[in-house]
């Protein structure tokens, strides 16, 4: 499974408690929470943390038998003045938690971190391209937790998984109705493909799909031939595409493939460079997605993407990657849903 990342890649290890404040480990244990349910514990566990950076807790979970209030109250007793800064990826990160705790929803604290959480961060909105006034994070699967590769900040997406949401583009599209939920077809068709993403599918559908949205940043990809399509298409955002292009090329395993790909980058590279001017990364993005808009560019992948197989999808990927040819960092996972809690 491959992750298009486009911040450097950092460690997600919590910095121990005792190193940034110096005092000694015995100071900062946590208690023995075994004999409470499981949800009771990760209530106390995120009333421990709103103690641990000094921040108040929402009043709702003040009641006296709040499992988060009594987590809160030992925390201030162990940390008392010695507290963590609260940034605002903090503040967001225990937001979160809370909201997923109070609503049963899993979330996994190894590597959802508040610096993980900050490599999200984007000013737009991936389904309305509107400009983000506040930062709303959400899951892209829905049957899955809070968990790393399953979440992007957006605006809109509701609750639908791909094959849904592809079904109301459609019917949208055809009219009479414009909208549902106040998006329009291409907002749908939108999150189709960003919930594609994280749907494992046979090959043969996800060469098929258009990729009306790139893959947000550290959002997990199950399908090889679209990670393998966003990595070609990004490379259009930068410059030295073109010699990047044809070092991929060859590392196509046969001259038809070869001969296929180099026909459908001569159908995506016009309707890119007719954007002149562009400069705003933003900008530069929308117009590497809106080009997909276009019936001689799905066409030409299709031909491209069902003549191979996810395994030679997959193999190319590795090698572009061990070429340094992706101008974003790929990270592979062989457990992609790893921390997920699917069902």
């Amino acid at each position: 499974m491959a992750q298009i990342a486009a911040a450097p890649r950092v460690t997600q290890e919590r910095i121990p408690a005792q190193i940034e404040l110096g005092i000694t480990p015995d100071e900062v244990r946590m208690p023995d929470l075994a004999p409470l349910p499981a949800g009771k514990r990760v209530g106390f566990e995120l009333g421990w943390d709103y103690a641990h950076h000094g921040v108040t807790p929402p009043v709702e979970h003040l009641f006296s038998n709040s499992p988060l209030r009594q987590g809160w109250q030992a925390g201030q007793a162990t940390f008392g003045r010695r507290t963590l800064k609260a940034r605002s990826h903090t503040l967001l990160w225990l937001q979160l938690r809370t909201h997923a705790w109070t609503r049963g929803r899993h979330f996994e604290t190894l590597l959802l971190t508040p610096n993980y959480l900050q490599q999200l961060d984007t000013d737009w909105c991936p389904i309305t391209r509107h400009a983000l006034d506040q930062r709303s994070v959400d899951r892209v699967r829905d049957d899955a937790g809070y968990a790393a590769g399953n979440l992007a900040v957006m605006r809109a997406k509701a609750s639908h998984g791909w094959a849904e949401a592809s079904e109301i583009a459609r019917s949208l599209a055809m009219g009479p109705f414009t909208e549902i939920a106040g998006l329009g077809s291409q907002a749908w068709q939108r999150i189709a493909v960003l919930c594609s993403f994280v749907t494992e599918l046979p090959h043969e559908q996800a060469a098929l799909i258009p990729l009306h949205v790139l893959p947000p940043n550290r959002l997990r990809l199950f399908n090889p031939i679209q990670a393998l399509q966003a990595l070609v298409t990004r490379q259009l955002a930068t410059p030295g595409w073109s010699q990047r292009l044809a070092r991929i090329e060859a590392l196509l395993p046969t001259d038809a493939l070869r001969a296929d790909f180099n026909r459908f980058v001569l159908a995506l590279v016009p309707r890119v460079l007719q954007r002149q001017g562009l400069v705003k990364p933003q900008e530069i993005r929308w117009a590497l997605e809106d080009a997909w808009a276009d019936a001689l560019v799905q066409k030409r992948w299709a031909r491209f993407a069902l003549h191979m197989t996810a395994a030679q999808a997959e193999a190319v990927l590795h090698k572009a990657v061990a070429k340094k040819l992706c101008p974003l960092r790929v990270q592979q996972h062989a457990h992609a849903t790893e921390g997920w809690a699917l069902p």
